[in-house]
């Protein structure tokens, strides 16, 4: 059955009673922080608070959650018109869309009309209310208009409240990542059949895009939040590099990173291709970072920490001579660009998070020595007693066919 309707509305990707529990363990953490409400700006927790999905947040949008009442939902009036579309939790009277005349203007803003409509919704007196300080739409003017025009309000940092509320998945949201996982390793063999010497990698990044939206069966393929990356040669030295016109080369690593979505849950990999035969210097580097990623995967389970995990990783890296000064990985679910990490826990030493089931995580052993780089990375899930993988792609390097 098609997620679209007809008349364009959206089947809601989680039950009523799933989407009130997390509304009301948000606002128990908000309540607990001493706050009257949230002002939500991150479109992944607008998403994951009411099922809205739209590229509409390249302008100011903002969900008020007050501890106690009804949720408002603040957007451009084109986009409000068409929220009910797919925001199944916000009646249609909650939802209020700033008018045209408010875009792009030097000396009016969206948060100003949205300060304006809060004060006429009673909600202008003496709050302490929490905002998305890291979230990447809220700008800087949003926050100044909201801040001139709610004077009795106390502005304070919510530090990714939200996001910490996500951090523990529901057997739904796991069935979806499970399913994205399915997409991401269609993606991931669609570069390596496409990797071919000299082809041009925009084609290559076309073929694994197609397969992302493509998806498989009835499983549909969403956008990722990051474009497929590819640092090749010398260039796998660094992360997050995307493509050019560059030819597939022979003999040089080419760094593949991207990730399968589905419901706007992410599962992300990484691996590392060559066309015909490494050097040995290479060949070392990825047999000492897949066996430090094997040793860091065995103790992930119910009740170790961040830290323990990070510190089996970096016991290989310390008896071969290698070190990594970067995070070992980062929890993910919901995501929507310009990132698919959550914000909160980091799989490094020193984070001391407690690990609980069906908490989510992206392990990337990104190993960016001078001249020379290997990723191979892995989404999991925390299981009572170890982690379960969303990709069955073996490690190690991918030695392409050099003949093809």
């Amino acid at each position: 059955m098609s997620r679209q309707n007809v008349d364009g509305t959206r089947e809601a990707p989680f039950s009523a009673e799933e989407f009130e529990a997390r509304r009301q363990r948000v606002r128990e953490l908000a309540v607990a922080e001493g706050l009257d409400a949230l002002l939500v700006a991150d479109p992944a927790n607008i998403y994951y608070l009411t099922g809205y999905d739209a590229w509409s947040f390249y302008t100011p949008q903002l969900l008020f959650v007050p501890v106690d009442g009804d949720l408002r939902f603040f957007a451009r009036e084109m986009d409000a018109n068409g929220a009910h579309r797919t925001i199944t939790q916000v009646p249609g009277d909650r939802i209020f869309g700033y008018p045209e005349t408010y875009i792009h203007q030097a000396d009016v803003h969206p948060g100003d009309w949205i300060a304006e409509s809060l004060r006429e919704l009673g909600y202008g007196g003496a709050l302490r209310v929490g905002y998305e300080g890291d979230a990447a739409f809220f700008t800087v003017r949003t926050y100044r208009s909201l801040v001139d025009g709610l004077p009795s309000w106390n502005l304070v940092e919510s530090h990714n409240l939200v996001n910490w509320a996500r951090l523990i998945k529901s057997d739904a949201e796991i069935a979806y990542m499970r399913q994205a996982g399915r997409i991401c390793e269609i993606a991931m063999n669609t570069a390596f059949a496409g990797l071919r010497p000299g082809r041009p990698q925009n084609q290559v990044a076309a073929d694994v895009m197609a397969a992302q939206a493509r998806g498989e069966g009835d499983v549909d393929g969403d956008y990722a939040s990051i474009v497929p990356m590819f640092p090749t040669g010398a260039g796998a030295d660094t992360p997050h590099l995307t493509w050019a016109d560059t030819p597939t080369p022979r003999g040089l690593p080419i760094s593949v990173e991207l990730a399968g979505a589905h419901r706007r849950y992410h599962a992300p990999l990484a691996r590392t291709a060559i066309i015909g035969s490494p050097q040995p210097d290479l060949e070392r580097l990825a047999g000492v970072t897949d066996e430090a990623l094997e040793a860091a995967l065995e103790v992930v389970r119910e009740g170790s920490t961040s830290d323990d995990v990070a510190r089996a990783f970096t016991a290989v890296l310390d008896r071969n001579g290698y070190s990594k000064n970067s995070r070992l990985g980062y929890s993910i679910g919901v995501g929507y660009p310009p990132d698919w990490g959550e914000r909160t826990v980091s799989i490094r030493e020193g984070d001391t998070t407690v690990l609980h089931t069906n908490m989510t995580f992206h392990l990337i052993a990104g190993m960016w020595l001078t001249g020379m780089g290997y990723e191979v990375s892995e989404s999991i899930r925390v299981t009572p007693t170890g982690c379960e993988t969303f990709s069955s792609i073996p490690h190690g390097l991918i030695r392409l066919d050099s003949g093809r």
